[in-house]
C-alpha cells in the first residue's frame, strides 16, 4: 500500500489497514467498469459518500457507528476492486469469504462490529440499491425500465439527486474528511 503497510490479503490483519489507503484506492476504482458519462469515471469513494448519505436520510437515527460502516461498506475494494454483481456470483463462496475476511479487518480497525446485525446489513444494501438506481439512469445509461427490472421501483424520495463524477483527489478528501466527521 501507498502507506508502506504490507496487507496480507490471504490473512488480512487490521494493524495494517489505513483509512488513507482506503480513500485513495477507493477514489481511483471506478464503478460501472467505468461505462459512464463524465469527464472522471464514478468511483467507489463517491458511491460510498452517496450511499452513506442516502442511509442517513432513511434513517435519521442511526448512529455514527452504523453511517461508517455504511460509508465503509464497500471498502474491501480497495484491495479487490469492484466487480459487477453478476462476476461475484461466477465466483461463488470463495470471493465473498475473501471480501468478508477484508471486511472484518476493516471492521476492527476502526473500532466497529467485526459482523454487524442483519438489520443493519440490511438498511446499507436498501441505501446501496437506491445509490446504484440512480448511478445506473443517470450515468451508465439505463433507462428506467432496465433499472426497475435490475433494482426494483424507481426510489421517489431521492429524485432530487443529480449526480456527477468528480475527479479522484477531490472525492479521496471528501472520503477522508466524511471519515473524519463519523469517527469522533
Amino acid at each position: 500500500m501507498l502507506s508502506g503497510r504490507r496487507l496480507d490479503l490471504v490473512n488480512p490483519a487490521a494493524i495494517d489497514i489505513e483509512i488513507e489507503d482506503i480513500a485513495h484506492g477507493l477514489s481511483r476504482v471506478a464503478r460501472w467498469n467505468g461505462q459512464t458519462i463524465g469527464d472522471y469515471p464514478f468511483s467507489v469513494a463517491q458511491h460510498s459518500l452517496l450511499v452513506e448519505d442516502i442511509f442517513t436520510e432513511t434513517n435519521p437515527n442511526a448512529s455514527n457507528e452504523d453511517r461508517l460502516v455504511a460509508l465503509l461498506h464497500d471498502a474491501p475494494e480497495y484491495v479487490i476492486g469492484d466487480m459487477i454483481s453478476p462476476f461475484k456470483a461466477v465466483l461463488g463462496d470463495q470471493y465473498k469469504s475473501f471480501e468478508h475476511s477484508l471486511q472484518r479487518a476493516i471492521h476492527i480497525r476502526f473500532g466497529l462490529p467485526a459482523t454487524c446485525s442483519d438489520t443493519l446489513n440490511k438498511a446499507i444494501k436498501q441505501a446501496d440499491n437506491i445509490s446504484a438506481w440512480i448511478e445506473a439512469t443517470q450515468l451508465a445509461g439505463f433507462s428506467e425500465s432496465e433499472a426497475l427490472n435490475i433494482f426494483g421501483p424507481k426510489p421517489e424520495d431521492f429524485t432530487g439527486i443529480v449526480l456527477h463524477s468528480k475527479a479522484t483527489h477531490a472525492v479521496k478528501n471528501e472520503f477522508l474528511e466524511r471519515f473524519d466527521a463519523l469517527i469522533e
